[in-house]
């Protein structure tokens, strides 16, 4: 069982830059790829992000791709997502999730999910 708790969340102004971190609890976190998503009002969950197990590939949306950054330390069992440039657009639910490989997680698809935490991007 792994749980994941997710921080960092807030409101920003356009053009902005914030920082989330998900903890997972447990021994086994490298075991698994990790990912970011996001849902905003009204609108389904959408793939962000996913890295690898050993944090060696990296996947992007194409909506974030050269805005936004997933890394993870495996000694501290965490993943984080760097945002910067935000956008209104941007202001959703963010979750984390961990998978057994990235190409799982970009199908929305994953073993874990935190609870997620709010973005909100003010024009």
């Amino acid at each position: 069982q792994v749980q994941l708790v997710e921080s960092g969340g807030g409101l920003v102004q356009a053009g902005g830059s914030l920082r989330l971190s998900c903890a997972a609890s447990g021994r086994t976190f490298s075991s698994y790829a990790m990912g970011w998503f996001r849902q905003a009002p009204g609108k389904e969950r959408e793939f962000v992000a996913a890295i690898s197990r050993s944090g060696g590939s990296t996947y992007y949306a194409d909506s974030v791709k050269g805005r936004f950054t997933i890394s993870r330390d495996n000694a501290k069992n965490t993943v984080y997502l760097q945002m910067n440039s935000l956008k209104p657009e941007d202001t959703a639910v963010y979750y984390c999730a961990a998978g057994p490989v990235a190409a799982y997680l970009q199908t929305l698809r994953a073993d874990y999910w935190g609870q997620g935490t709010q973005v909100t991007v003010s024009s």
